[in-house]
């Protein structure tokens, strides 16, 4: 039997409800039976100098999901070469897992240079995409190729960005993330 599972890749920098929010919903309307939250090390778009160590922002989303049952924390690309391309993460993932298959899983903002991706073409033909919306971005649903799918998701209006200003300048950010990601980030003092 073939696992249907859905791979939605960030840098997690922290996790958020958010995210977990997002992989719950599409899980339920595309049918999936799982999501991986997959810890990207290096997203090779994306320069980010407050990108906390890998192994705690992995530590957080397996705090987040610990009472989730069909959300998984994937540290898969850990093992893989930087930056993170999407088309070699899903080379290795079906070699890997034969008796997956994969959906990859993306905001507007990421589909709107999807072309910039490495062999983003390969992607598109070999791999179901499943697109939800992002403050900012314009999705339009004509002349979608084949294997892309936008699907409705509410606009959930928290990001990693937000939460890491609230913790530099003292503010709570208590309901932003679960409560066991709060008491790490808190215990450790992350981000300030």
């Amino acid at each position: 039997m073939t696992i249907k599972t859905g791979l939605l890749g960030g840098s997690f920098n922290p996790i958020h409800n958010g995210h977990l929010r997002l992989a719950r919903h599409i899980k339920n309307v595309m049918g999936l039976d799982e999501v991986w939250l997959m810890v990207s090390p290096q997203n090779p778009l994306k320069q980010d100098k407050d990108l906390l160590d890998d192994t705690k922002r992995l530590e957080m989303v397996r705090l987040a999901v610990a009472n989730e049952q069909d959300l998984v924390a994937c540290d898969f690309e850990f093992n893989l070469p930087k930056p993170s391309y999407t088309w070699r993460t899903l080379q290795h993932l079906r070699q890997a897992y034969p008796d997956r298959a994969f959906t990859l899983i993306i905001g507007g903002d990421n589909w709107a240079c999807f072309n910039q991706w490495s062999h983003a073409e390969e992607i598109e033909k070999s791999c179901p995409i499943v697109v939800y919306p992002r403050n900012g971005s314009m999705l339009v649903s004509t002349n979608l190729p084949p294997t892309v799918t936008i699907v409705d998701t509410p606009l959930i209006d928290i990001s990693s960005t937000e939460i890491r200003n609230k913790l530099r300048s003292g503010e709570p950010i208590s309901g932003l993330v679960p409560p066991s990601v709060e008491k790490m980030i808190q215990e450790e003092k992350l981000y300030q």
